[in-house]
């Protein structure tokens, strides 16, 4: 049995990854079945550009110039130690997401673009804060980053000229989500995508355990109405599932559930999880990191160390878009 098991785990394995390696297996070209995003032009000059950013911590707002800002929002998302491609898929994509931000809030006129938490690396972080955090590394780090900026500085991904709204993650369950699963609105540009790589990554999958007492006190606050009387393995009935796998509604106590008002109770890494009891201990298993839509950073990592180029990476991830130089 238990050699049963493995080979058909293994097997598993071998359907979900054959068709990503085929497609990656010819380094040098592009990704069949996914429009390869092209470039427009030469990268724009970004020094008379700038975002104002809301400080969380400080409530000030920062005047930050545009390419400033592409290297504290790089460092906030993925290690300096990352493949470069990886980087710069980071970078258009960050670039991309809060231009539109930018965009929406002048709008609006607001009197800021948006919020970053700098003292806890969220968003954006200032060349002082990577200074202290990287020591004598700081140069190594700094000098990489500028070249990959100086690569796509400028450039942003859009659909039918307008900017996507380029949502990123740590680590999908194998396969992202679409946008219309998950958040109610449905892009041609934001729907599932296969991202086999993060099946090997360091925290795919993990768990979490409750006690009877527990589990009912976090989900009484999101169902009031839950009944929980009898064994407490009665308490959960079915599960509807995204086909990536999410949980978009669960059964609890007799009222339904939204699978993100779970994730959030719980504090799990994601939506995309299955739920035992047994002995009146309640056990999540999670798989993933993230709400799954859009570029996952763990397959963009992967995809460049398979040799893909950011420009590929970013066609397979958000697909029916453009990258276009400001």
């Amino acid at each position: 049995m238990k050699g049963t098991t493995i080979l058909c785990l293994l097997l598993f394995l071998a359907m979900l990854c054959i068709p990503f390696l085929a497609i990656g297996a010819n380094l040098s070209g592009s990704l069949p079945d996914s429009p390869r995003v092209t470039d427009s032009g030469p990268p724009a000059d970004l020094e008379n550009a700038s975002f104002r950013i809301r400080d969380e911590s400080t409530n000030e707002v920062l005047t930050v110039g545009d390419r400033d800002f592409l290297y504290g929002a790089i460092v906030t998302e993925m290690a300096p130690s990352a493949e470069p491609e990886a980087l710069k898929a980071q970078a258009v994509a960050a670039y991309t997401y809060y231009s539109r931000q930018r965009a929406l809030a002048r709008e609006q006129n607001a009197d800021s673009d948006f919020s970053a938490d700098l003292q806890n690396w969220k968003v954006y972080v200032s060349k002082e804060q990577m200074q202290e955090r990287w020591g004598e590394s700081f140069q190594e780090y700094y000098d990489k980053l500028t070249e990959v900026i100086d690569c796509i500085a400028g450039q942003t991904l859009q659909s039918d000229g307008e900017l996507i709204d380029a949502t990123y993650f740590a680590i999908s369950s194998g396969k992202t989500e679409s946008s219309e699963d998950v958040w109610g609105g449905k892009l041609d540009y934001l729907v599932p995508v296969a991202s086999p790589g993060d099946l090997f990554a360091s925290g795919y999958q993990t768990t979490a355990s409750f006690s009877a007492e527990e589990f009912r006190n976090a989900i009484q606050e999101k169902a009031p109405d839950a009944d929980f009387s009898g064994d407490p393995s009665t308490w959960v009935g079915e599960a509807a599932c995204t086909n990536s796998g999410s949980v978009k509604q669960i059964t609890i106590g007799g009222q339904p559930v939204d699978g993100d008002d779970v994730r959030s109770a719980f504090g799990l890494r994601s939506s995309n999880f299955t739920l035992a009891c047994a002995d009146s201990i309640f056990t999540f298993t999670v798989r993933g990191y993230g709400h799954g839509v859009g570029m996952s950073q763990t397959g963009a990592q992967f995809m460049a160390q398979q040799g893909s180029d950011y420009q590929e990476i970013l066609a397979w991830y958000y697909p029916n878009t453009t990258l276009v130089s400001v």
